[in-house]
């Protein structure tokens, strides 16, 4: 079971394990992912990066991952907390 981070309600596990996945399968730099992190202005993603990502996730955790909802997400945390939606009770 993750922990949720107080007061925000996000899910500390997942945004961990996003992180992780950001720095080994992204090459992106640790110091740089924070919660409140934009893909595209602070962690620099374009289009073809943000669709690597998708894929990577929904092959890890065996989720769909839908489109529309994908293009709403800005941050990091947004995006860890719609993968825990989508893997709770898995």
């Amino acid at each position: 079971m993750f922990i949720k981070s107080p007061g925000k309600g996000d899910d500390i596990g997942m945004f961990e394990e996003v992180k992780n996945m950001l720095v080994s399968e992204m090459s992106i730099d640790a110091d740089e992912i924070t919660e409140n992190a934009e893909f595209v202005k602070d962690l620099g993603f374009n289009s073809l990066e943000l669709a690597d990502l998708v894929v990577l996730c929904e092959e890890k955790y065996n989720v769909d991952i839908d489109e529309e909802r994908a293009h709403t997400i800005i941050t990091v945390g947004d995006f860890s907390d719609y993968l825990a939606e989508l893997t709770a009770g898995k």
